[in-house]
């Protein structure tokens, strides 16, 4: 499920189930009710695009939000169409600004020309739609075929964008400073705020409900069928059965699908790339790392970690960079812009996973921009690469990762690890740990006399 599809849903689910609350007890003929729907929506779109970023003008149209649910709450029974189309054109208007305030909506094409992408995205934005509108209509059926769940519906539909919009209210009051910058206020804000994936998991859950409370009507119909033994009264029962039963399905297919989409998005979609596992490797005794290059020409990205003395674990990768002759990329597995999130190979793409962006095969090894960090003092030749352990620590600094391991306090033999020790010097080219203070102290007044040979660099 595509970014687009599942955020579409985000923004309008719980306004398109209170579309469907909206004509239960009203009639709508399909062409206004469709001219309205498509008017609200641009100019709700318009509008938030043209809108500035003015914390006075957001915290009162957040309170017009607030006071237009709340009205609405006060008169959806009415059974006026036009309060009807009224309606449907204001809460659509209102889910609209917000959409478009998505900063993520203009990745919806990167050209100016139309390419795949741009299908598969307005195709995504229109299956999303289309979802949208299948909800609306099965949750006003539903509830008119089952008085007593309206008002349930229509108040927790109602409550569920309430609690989002009270937390922008005193965010934005608290940036005002209307109100005070508390621990209790902050907590609250922080829990009902910025949730929009609950949007879709609870306007499954309640078009769930409504297909279960379905349920009994049903079964009492399926009852009536097969009891019914008349050629034209059970055709008529038969038929009340079949139209049920599809009513129940669709509920409950569109209820999955819509948590479907979210579950994907959430699990699989939206995480970023994965790495493929880094190969461990140590320095031979000639204080070097030695990799054949049979390992590293075949163009593929080869993933690779070493583990300084005090355990920071360092990735670096090898790529042969062209595919007719052998010229090696040998660079550190971090970026000086994004950090170390590393980079990933999708077909024959070198990837930034922090930016995602594209790297050109044949210059990494150089540096600047997004490329990875390059190595130095590397050697090669046909039958193997080597790197030294100098090379390897200067990437020391880009990486956060710490390998836990058992080391030794030089001063009184006392085993612990390097990841809980608070105390740790660096001498001779190494580094050390220590138990307490008073073995740190004692070391680094002599480290000669706990390190015999070694001279201080």
């Amino acid at each position: 499920m595509s970014y687009f599809f599942v955020t579409t849903l985000q923004a309008f689910l719980c306004i398109a189930l209170l579309c469907g609350v909206n004509w239960v007890r009203r009639a709508a003929t399909l062409r206004p009710l469709v001219w309205v729907s498509l008017l609200a929506l641009a100019l709700g779109g318009w509008l938030g695009r043209q809108l500035p970023a003015n914390q006075t003008l957001q915290l009162t149209l957040t309170g017009v939000e607030i006071a237009v649910l709340l009205l609405f709450l006060l008169t959806w029974r009415h059974p006026s169409s036009r309060l009807g189309y009224l309606w449907q054109g204001v809460l659509i208007f209102g889910a609209a600004r917000h959409w478009v305030q998505d900063p993520n909506l203009g990745a919806v094409t990167t050209t100016h020309v139309l390419n795949t992408d741009l299908l598969l995205n307005i195709t995504a934005l229109v299956g999303a739609f289309a979802l949208l509108a299948l909800t609306a209509v099965l949750c006003a059926m539903l509830l008119r075929r089952m008085p007593r769940a309206q008002w349930p519906t229509v108040i927790a539909v109602t409550v569920l964008l309430l609690v989002p919009l009270v937390g922008d209210l005193l965010l934005l009051l608290m940036k005002l400073q209307v109100l005070p910058l508390t621990k209790a206020l902050l907590s609250f804000v922080s829990r009902v705020t910025n949730n929009a994936p609950w949007f879709n998991w609870a306007g499954a859950a309640l078009l769930l409900v409504l297909a279960a409370c379905w349920l009994p009507e049903l079964q009492r119909r399926r009852k009536t069928m097969a009891q019914t033994r008349e050629p034209i009264p059970h055709r008529l029962a038969s038929a009340r059965y079949l139209g049920a039963r599809r009513l129940l399905l669709t509920a409950g297919c569109a209820a999955v699908l819509i948590a479907a989409g979210q579950l994907y998005w959430d699990q699989v979609a939206s995480q970023p790339p994965r790495l493929s596992e880094a190969k461990p490797v140590l320095l031979e005794k000639d204080g070097k790392v030695h990799i054949p290059i049979e390992q590293v020409r075949d163009g593929k990205l080869h993933r690779f970690v070493w583990v300084a003395d005090d355990g920071k674990a360092v990735r670096f990768f090898v790529i042969n960079r062209y595919p007719d002759k052998l010229r090696l990329g040998v660079v550190f597995d971090a970026c000086l812009l994004c950090g170390d999130q590393g980079y990933v190979m999708e077909g024959n793409q070198v990837i930034c996973v922090a930016c995602g962006v594209h790297i050109f095969i044949p210059s990494i090894g150089k540096a600047g921009g997004c490329n990875p960090v390059p190595i130095e003092d590397w050697q090669s030749d046909d039958k193997e690469l080597t790197l030294t352990k100098a090379s390897l620590e200067a990437g020391v600094n880009y990486f956060s990762t710490v390998i836990s391991m058992k080391v030794i306090d030089p001063v009184n033999g006392a085993t612990l690890t390097n990841d809980k020790a608070e105390y740790k010097f660096s001498y001779g080219g190494k580094t050390w740990f220590f138990a307490s203070e008073a073995n740190y102290n004692r070391f680094r007044d002599a480290p000669e006399q706990f390190v015999p040979g070694e001279k201080e660099e």
